[in-house]
């Protein structure tokens, strides 16, 4: 317990000290800062893998946090439990005048602040919240009706011609680290406390290597070139500034820049429209017979379709925790419109392996490839894998990576044929939309 009046900073989705909002303001609000973090109930008892490498890298992240706080004379304080019960016990155990965050835009993370919102209001507790997450937040970006966006291309152009130098702007929050609350150094809570195991899977860096942003429209769609930033897992969780990293794009690469408009275009798609989670983004959709066949599904998710560039991209991801983008959209296509599965399988399993699994742009990503979604690709256009394949990996060079005995007789046949699947799924696709 620290004595005297506090204001609190909560850590969620912003795992960094530097350039941080919500932490900025608390710094600068004159009563000592206590930074906590919960390890959250409510989802990591969700976690199927108790060897979740996304959040041994939470944990990580935290524990570098903290030793900079311990430099410092103050502490992270970690909890593990469900945030009603822990921030209970916060308000009773300490003197807090405020509490700080940043916004999250996920309907989990909304109804959860709200809830918190609703026990600081009747403790007498302010409750300040600031956006860190994204440039511009789903209400700053609206059609002239003040009503949302439902296609990129329009969307893209406001978001655009709202954006000013302002928001580019960084928040010093490392040069008020005095105002931190002192505390003795405690540890953040240990994995095996909460019934998970260190992992050893390696993390990209969290910056953008020297020459991936000024080459990265020509090389981005080449599984086997490193033309990706690899970002994606730091935008997840906030250990990198959106600002900073949009800055960076906005100089050295406008195809970059579009790509993080798309990220918010998701988010933005999410807050408005929150039932995506679950459903057809597009409800006409809701007549399509997805076929769901268990065993194609196993294949699929395991890397043993007979199609090599789709085999590739599932192998990848089940190894390493990620898979390049242009194979993400060839592997989603092929689930929902060769197998005809329901995009909602495959998002699910992209949802446990992905170490930078962001709901929005997940669930966005997997309804364009259906063609269920907002500005989705049309259901007639399906990738053709080995069209795919020799446009985007002509080399093999990816494909022998990650699928090394594809020429040997033991790998296995074609799941389907290309020509009699597409056919089914236009027949399919157009049935349920007469």
């Amino acid at each position: 317990m620290v004595k005297g009046p506090l204001n609190i900073f909560w850590f969620r989705r912003d795992l960094r000290l530097d350039d941080n909002h919500g932490l900025y303001e608390a710094l600068n609000a004159d009563i000592p800062v206590l930074p906590i973090f919960i390890f959250d109930k409510d989802i990591l008892d969700d976690l199927e893998d108790k060897n979740d490498t996304r959040l041994h890298f939470i944990h990580e992240t935290l524990a570098s946090i903290n030793e900079v706080l311990h430099e410092k004379g103050s502490s992270l304080l970690t909890f593990y439990g469900k945030p009603s019960e822990v921030w209970q016990k916060i308000v009773q155990d300490h003197e807090v005048k405020n509490i700080f965050l940043n916004r999250d835009y996920e309907p989990y993370a909304r109804a959860r602040d709200e809830e918190i919102e609703r026990l600081a209001k009747d403790h007498g507790i302010g409750f300040k919240t600031y956006k860190d997450h994204v440039l511009l937040e789903p209400n700053e970006v609206l059609k002239d009706d003040d009503t949302p966006y439902m296609v990129f291309t329009p969307y893209s152009r406001r978001w655009r011609d709202a954006l000013t130098k302002e928001h580019y702007e960084t928040f010093p929050s490392a040069e008020y680290f005095t105002n931190f609350a002192k505390l003795s150094p405690r540890p953040v809570i240990p994995l095996p406390e909460m019934g998970f195991r260190p992992t050893d899977v390696e993390i990209p860096p969290s910056r953008v290597e020297n020459g991936i942003l000024k080459n990265y429209a020509s090389k981005r769609d080449y599984p086997s070139v490193n033309g990706t930033s690899r970002l994606g897992i730091h935008l997840r969780f906030g250990t990198v500034s959106i600002r900073q990293i949009a800055l960076e794009a906005k100089e050295k690469s406008d195809t970059f820049l579009n790509e993080l408009t798309w990220r918010e275009f998701y988010q933005m798609i999410l807050w408005h429209f929150p039932r995506v989670v679950d459903e057809n983004f597009k409800k006409q959709y809701d007549a399509v017979k997805w076929r769901n066949d268990p065993r194609e599904f196993e294949a699929w998710c395991t890397g043993n379709t007979g199609y090599p560039i789709v085999d590739a991209g599932m192998r990848q991801l089940n190894q390493t925790g990620y898979m390049h983008n242009r194979v993400r959209m060839i592997v989603a296509s092929f689930l929902a419109k060769h197998l005809l599965v329901d995009w909602r399988w495959g998002e699910a399993y992209f949802a446990k392996k992905l170490l930078d699994f962001e709901l929005a742009s997940n669930n966005g990503g997997w309804q364009w490839a259906a063609g269920t979604g907002t500005d989705a690709q049309p259901y007639f256009r399906i990738f053709n894998p080995e069209s795919q394949t020799k446009k985007f990996d002509p080399e093999l060079t990816y494909i022998k990576t990650w699928v090394p005995e594809f020429q040997e007789l033991d790998y296995p046949k074609p799941i389907v044929d290309h020509k009699f699947a597409r056919e089914r799924c236009l027949e399919t696709f157009k049935e349920a939309l007469a």
